[in-house]
């Protein structure tokens, strides 16, 4: 007689790595965050790492007049991060140069 409930199973083990581009979770997520003031960061975050992201901020930087790096996060890996509120801006330009699809991409912030 075995005890089925024992087994050890992992429920998230199929979310940790979507199934094209290792995404994460498939979805690119673009997020806004309040510094001081009026002054906005945006976050990229689930981008692949195939991609050489620091190619990506220089052509972000230079399509939206704005600044920005790549951080590494502890639990996200590398993030870019872009100067103002460029949400809908990356998401243009994301989709334009195919590196996201439109429903991969989930956009947060007020």
């Amino acid at each position: 007689m075995s005890i089925q409930n024992l087994n050890t199973f992992d429920p998230f083990a199929d979310a940790s790595k979507g199934a094209d581009d290792d995404v994460q979770d498939g979805l690119v997520h673009i997020r806004i965050q309040q510094r001081n003031g009026r002054k906005t960061l945006t976050t990229v975050q689930g981008l692949s790492s195939d991609y050489d992201l620091k190619k990506i901020v220089r052509a972000c930087k230079k399509e939206f007049a704005c600044n920005g790096t790549v951080i590494e996060h502890p639990e996200y890996g590398e993030v870019l991060q872009l100067q103002g509120d460029q949400r809908e801006n990356i998401c243009q330009w994301l989709t334009k140069a195919g590196l996201a699809k439109p429903d991969q991409l989930k956009v947060h912030g007020f």
